[in-house]
């Protein structure tokens, strides 16, 4: 399922909210909770991440993946927090009010 421009973002906070995380836990993470139907491609992941990173939202740090292999962890900053919590708001208002055109009789 394509994506609405600007909801990747929001759904990288959220998942980051949970903890630091590397990229392809942060896609896991996405693609378990809402049973597959979203499933981020990697390029459009790590574009989100590098643009979330340069706007001070999370910041990334090298450590070892569950496997052993080398990743980039990411967590958020206050930064981040206070832009999560800024986005969620909007979403939860678009959200509401597409609910309210669907459900019109």
């Amino acid at each position: 399922m394509d994506l609405l421009q600007g909801t990747l973002d929001v759904l990288v906070l959220r998942t980051l909210a949970w903890g630091p995380m590397h990229g392809y836990a942060v896609s896991r993470w996405i693609r378990e909770r809402t049973d597959g139907t979203l499933d981020i491609e990697d390029a459009a992941l790590y574009k989100a991440l590098h643009r979330l990173e340069r706007a001070g939202c999370v910041e990334a740090q090298w450590g070892l993946s569950e496997n052993n292999r080398r990743a980039r962890f990411y967590e958020l900053t206050p930064k981040g927090r206070k832009q999560f919590r800024v986005e969620e708001s909007v979403w939860r208002a678009y959200a509401a009010a597409v609910f309210q055109v669907l459900e019109a009789t």
